[in-house]
């Protein structure tokens, strides 16, 4: 390999599975260290990412469902902003041939259930989950030892399985010893599928841990899907400055005397070969790929160790979208796992497609999806497809497709068997087999849950987060144990062998403090639930927007401000911005206005298939659009002047006017086109019977015949009477509007700076202004401009602005501190007046016809041709 370039880097993470990802993070906000991360996938975030078919269904990959009560792990690793939806209590139904048994939330309930349906076994059944509590403590003592050095895991291996000795014993043996009812051990063995090993060759540590214990306090899935989840890690690694490549295949880690001195890398996407030096390598990548990478530098003895590790398990995975909802099948979300016998030790050696299968319906676990999608896993020994081996996806032979095709059928047989029906809902199949994990996970022989749960890994001085080379470890599963957050341990405990020891205590002091510390700012992101939908007008919808969990809504905001939400219309949501309608006061609800464009994908989505229940991404608030009546004690009048579903932020205005006892001079303007076209009329009513104050006009441009108000724009002569004390204005509504009103003001001598103002802006504007950027910037590059120079004569700075930049984002990237809120034109705030030079622009209708002649703009739309002159002073 020809390398092309060398770079350095205090470490070097191979993976952005949950394991490495949180190994990165803990080494830059704990060690300080520039963190590389390198994926070898398009998509980071291993098992937590996920795949969309036919523009409508996505699928997770690894994250089915997880504790509850996710642990300090979890919490710290998502700063405490990841949202659980809880699943039904019996979350897991077991079907054994000739009878079912649920498994309840609680320890407490599944023991009582136990012992209710085995009474001549309850005191073997108390013992039992005694034992399981050493067994769980044995394997997370082995664990910690794990990461320690070598003369510390000789020796504690060894106590560890003398004084535990039920951790290392098969399940099988560990169940044959606690009961006699085979019934009984069939139950509690059933759910050996959550760490892929069955009972016969599993350590019973593993099966103590993670089917017995992480999920007794009951189970949850992420809202948002497991997308949400890897998002929010993603923006936190950023935020420390971590660097995280995808399409990057780590060929060699380098060696020099016997440690990590770089690692040799390959760009998938450009073929380019480069080496890293950095004195310290994470492998979340797996034990066997880790010591695979060391080539030749390997001691023949570690190769040894890791090839008589016992083999893993793989999987096939249907993934099923349906045109309606599981619950038309009496399905409520619970999991469901289908046994073909008592005795399923060696389950995975049956004949593909007929072992224990596991069926998860996961868009009834996400409030938040739209379409409904299904989920079908059976373990498999990959040696079933080792003929396939090394073949490429699109040339597989057709024995390979006619197995696929077989399986498939025999799986959907199966669960038609169970909810008959179910096969005509299905609009959309794709098997998974062992060959796609290899592919896409790049996993030894498509492993699904890492190195296999075995006494023999227990035993392994190769299988943790310590390794025999100086400045490797090994993070994700293979370091803990099996899922999402047993990777996220196994980074954690992977970034400890790393730091310093001040380093590594200070990390387990906040991580076990359990208050996540959240990056200052004045948004916030995350889902909401929507509790009411009611029409105001015959084209526009209030919406009520609750917190996820029936609380507070989690952030507060200031009359006037408006939210940004994502819009499930397609595979990857559209953003819209949407003014909040309710009064600050209102501390258990958020309500939005919407009115409804015949060719808008957002207003559409929201007025014909947005659901009750359904959650929405929100981020917010945003906008300087706002007034508070503490501010104002009535030294003036209160101008509102609102055009059509522009009086959104006004009734929030007015709300918190009403909550406040504000008893100054309000008076607000309306225009519409027809009466049935009012919005808020019961809300107005009851505003004014508590504001003595506040003087209502509606004007319309279609009055009807037997209309009694005002006939008409919002003219010179409609403004005059209310202008002569104003002390503050707000304007919202369409451009035109606003810009002819900005003019009547102007021309009645209201102050500029007492006007405020907020525009509505269409979805398609930012898309428009990209498309105009990039023109731009080609023009340029054709005529051989590489930037243009934009001089701000008031404040006698100079700063660069690269051709297709607007002037606030020139400005920000040089830190010239502008006056700024909304960046997309909303709010008007980052005004200025151009005074030489050319550009492409949009001024929203924040201006009136004089100013735009005098050469006000907004910096946030403003597409610099040539150098600028310009000021932010009249």
């Amino acid at each position: 390999m020809t390398l092309t370039a060398q770079e350095e880097a205090d470490a070097v993470v191979v993976g952005s599975g949950m394991g490495g990802l949180a190994a990165a993070r803990m080494l830059a906000q704990f060690g300080r260290k520039r963190v590389l991360v390198l994926e070898q996938h398009y998509t980071l975030g291993g098992m937590t990412h996920e795949f969309s078919r036919e523009g409508r269904y996505k699928f997770g990959t690894g994250l089915h469902y997880m504790s509850v009560n996710a642990g300090p792990f979890l919490d710290f690793m998502t700063d405490g902003r990841v949202q659980l939806w809880p699943l039904p209590d019996d979350y897991d139904v077991l079907h054994f041939p000739g009878f079912d048994f649920a498994v309840p939330a609680t320890r407490e309930q599944f023991r009582a259930r136990l012992k209710d349906r085995f009474p001549a076994e309850a005191e073997a059944i108390d013992r039992y989950f005694r034992t399981v509590r050493w067994a769980m403590a044995g394997l997370a003592g082995r664990n910690v030892l794990s990461s320690m050095p070598a003369p510390v895991r000789r020796l504690g291996f060894p106590i560890v399985e003398r004084l535990f000795p039920a951790t290392y014993r098969s399940s099988r043996d560990q169940l044959a010893r606690s009961f006699r009812d085979p019934k009984l051990r069939a139950i509690l063995a059933a759910r050996w599928g959550l760490y892929g090993t069955p009972p016969g060759s599993s350590a019973f540590g593993y099966h103590a841990a993670v089917p017995t214990t992480f999920f007794m306090a009951g189970t949850a899935h992420p809202v948002g899907g497991p997308k949400a989840l890897n998002r929010i890690v993603l923006e936190i690694l950023e935020r420390y400055g971590v660097e995280l490549r995808t399409r990057q295949q780590v060929q060699r880690i380098v060696l020099e005397r016997g440690r990590v001195a770089g690692v040799e890398v390959e760009d998938l996407a450009t073929g380019r070969n480069y080496r890293v030096r950095t004195p310290s390598v994470v492998s979340a990548a797996g034990v066997r790929n880790t010591y695979a990478l060391l080539g030749s530098a390997a001691e023949p003895q570690w190769k040894r160790e890791v090839a008589n590790l016992p083999a893993e398990p793989s999987a096939i995975m249907l993934f099923l979208g349906l045109d309606r909802s599981p619950a038309a099948f009496g399905l409520h979300g619970e999991n469901h796992w289908f046994m073909p016998d008592l005795d399923g030790h060696d389950g995975f050696h049956r004949q593909l497609g007929d072992g224990t299968l596991y069926v998860s319906f996961a868009s009834l676990n996400n409030p938040a999806a739209r379409h409904h999608t299904v989920e079908l896993l059976e373990l498999v020994d990959p040696a079933a497809f080792d003929r396939w081996q090394g073949t490429l996806d699109d040339k597989r032979p057709d024995d390979y497709h006619r197995l696929k095709d077989e399986l498939t059928r025999r799986l959907i047989d199966r669960l038609d068997e169970r909810w008959p029906g179910i096969r005509e809902t299905i609009a959309f199949a794709e098997l998974a087999t062992p060959l796609s994990f290899e592919t896409y996970q790049h996993s030894v022989r498509g492993s699904f849950y890492g190195l296999a749960a075995t006494p023999e890994r227990l035993r392994s001085p190769l299988a943790g987060a310590r390794t025999p080379v100086r400045g490797l470890v090994v993070a994700g599963q293979d370091a803990w144990g099996s899922g999402v957050v047993g990777a996220l341990a196994g980074g954690l405990v992977a970034a400890g062998a790393v730091l310093r020891p001040r380093q590594t205590g200070a990390m387990w002091r906040s991580i076990f403090a359990r208050n996540p510390v959240r990056e200052p700012t004045n948004t916030w992101q995350g889902y909401l639930r929507v509790a009411e939908i009611e029409a105001s007008t015959p084209t526009i919808r209030k919406i009520r927007l609750v917190a996820m969990d029936g609380g507070p809504v989690p952030f507060s905001f200031a009359a006037g401000q408006y939210l940004k939400i994502d819009l499930p219309v397609a595979v990857e949501p559209i953003e819209r911005s949407y003014s909040i309608s309710s009064g600050p006061g209102a501390k258990d609800h958020v309500e939005i206005g919407v009115k409804r464009d015949p060719i808008g994908l957002g207003s559409t989505f929201l007025h014909e298939d947005l659901e009750i229940g359904q959650a929405l991404r929100v981020s917010g608030p945003f906008g300087e659009f706002t007034w508070d009546p503490q501010r104002d004690t009535g030294r003036g009048t209160l101008l509102l002047i609102a055009g059509g579903v522009g009086i959104t932020p006004l009734i929030s205005v007015l709300a918190v006017a009403a909550d406040a006892g504000y008893d100054g001079r309000i008076v607000l303007l309306a225009g519409c086109r027809t009466e049935d076209e009012i919005p808020y009329r019961q809300e107005l009513r009851q505003l004014q019977a508590r504001l003595p104050g506040l003087e209502v006009a509606v004007f319309l441009t279609q009055p009807g015949p037997g209309w009694q108000g005002r006939r008409g724009r919002i003219d010179l002569e409609a403004l005059r009477p209310y202008v002569a004390d104003v002390a503050r204005v707000h304007l919202c509504g369409p451009a035109p509007m606003m810009q002819d009103v900005l003019g009547l003001l102007t021309g009645l001598d209201v102050p500029r700076d007492t006007v405020h103002t907020e525009a509505f802006v269409s979805g398609r504007s930012k898309q428009t202004r990209r498309e105009r950027a990039h023109a731009i910037a080609v023009a340029a590059e054709r005529a051989g401009v590489t930037g243009y120079t934009i001089t701000e004569r008031d404040q006698s700075s100079t700063f660069a602005c690269p051709p297709g930049q607007t002037v606030l984002d020139a400005a920000n990237a040089a830190h010239i501190p502008f006056p700024q809120s909304c960046g997309e034109g909303a709010c008007g705030t980052c005004r200025v007046l151009i005074l030489s030079g050319s550009y492409e622009t949009d001024t929203r209708g924040m201006f009136s016809t004089e100013e735009i002649d005098q050469g006000w703009r907004l910096a946030c739309q403003t597409l610099p041709t040539e150098d600028l002159v310009i000021t932010r002073r009249a």
